[in-house]
């Protein structure tokens, strides 16, 4: 990949993303002109994070970046991209963060000379002061104009992230992919939390037994991969203790519980079979193929 200038890169949105983004790419030595934002005191206090300009308009943002980060709210990209569209935009390279709108939202960039493009962390953004600091960790996907590809290309390449370059019609299944692993594992957190506290347990309690089990299976899955991270009773064939499980839930009284453990256990049974090809699995399979799967 050739390497490029470094080109100044501006902000619209002055959230946790786009301060994140922008004191990260700072602390990596790339050239961040500004911010502009709707209220002006995030604005200011964007820019005095990473040393750049604090801008009162779209306009004047507009001119001092030739990369503009938009980091809004989904629901507001294609209002700014309207905004966008009143001035010259030619040979101006836009980006949205969205993990699940491609750069389509930007419908006829090309049109106006410019290049559109997502720029997507994988990954929880959660605080707009200390967040950047883990950001070398983090996971980006890019999609957008083939054009000027490497120009984001070389900026991941420059700030030492991992990448994946992906299409446009692939975003809502990579997107769906993401939040199973996320936002649905907060879910399956807070069913484990209810059958504890139906057993006695108080928050504190359920949150003391949880955790290190629930950390320590993140950690071995993200190290070891899903054969090796796989333990309990799929993995061992163990069709007492899965009749078990199954008695209990159809007694806890709540039909998704069990439908869950029964999806989710035979995603299981297919990494088992990885793991132990010469195992039979054939009971256990037929002990969570029930009606109520």
């Amino acid at each position: 990949m050739m390497k490029i200038k470094k080109l100044s890169i501006g902000f619209i949105g002055a959230g946790r993303v786009g301060i994140t983004l922008g004191r990260y790419f700072f602390a990596k030595n790339q050239k961040i002109a500004g911010y502009y934002s709707k209220t002006y005191s995030n604005t200011r206090q964007a820019a005095e994070f990473t040393q750049s300009t604090a801008c009162r308009s779209v306009e004047e943002i507009l001119n001092q970046s030739e990369i503009v980060f938009i980091t809004v709210p989904d629901s507001n990209i294609y209002e700014v991209y309207l905004q966008l569209k009143n001035y010259d935009l030619r040979n101006k390279i836009l980006c949205h963060c969205s993990g699940a709108l491609s750069a389509d939202i930007f419908n006829d960039i090309y049109a106006l000379g410019a290049y559109g493009f997502s720029v997507h962390p994988v990954f929880a953004i959660d605080d707009k002061t200390e967040s950047y600091k883990d950001m070398p960790n983090a996971f980006f996907t890019i999609e957008g104009s083939n054009e000027k590809m490497y120009v984001i290309e070389n900026l991941l390449q420059e700030l030492g992230n991992n990448y994946q370059i992906i299409e446009a019609n692939q975003k809502q299944q990579y997107h769906t992919a993401l939040v199973m692993a996320s936002n649905l594992a907060i879910g399956l957190y807070h069913m484990s939390a209810k059958l504890l506290e139906d057993c006695g347990f108080d928050e504190e309690a359920v949150q003391n037994a949880l955790s290190p089990l629930y950390l320590y299976n993140a950690v071995n899955l993200s190290e070891k991969g899903c054969c090796q991270a796989l333990t309990g009773p799929i993995d061992r064939n163990d069709l007492s203790t899965v009749q078990k499980h199954i008695n209990v839930l159809e007694s806890f009284g709540n039909e998704e519980y069990l439908s869950t453990y029964n999806a989710l256990s035979r995603e299981l049974i297919k990494i088992a079979k990885q793991k132990y090809p010469d195992m039979n699995y054939s009971e256990m399979e037929n002990l969570l193929s029930s009606p109520n799967s």
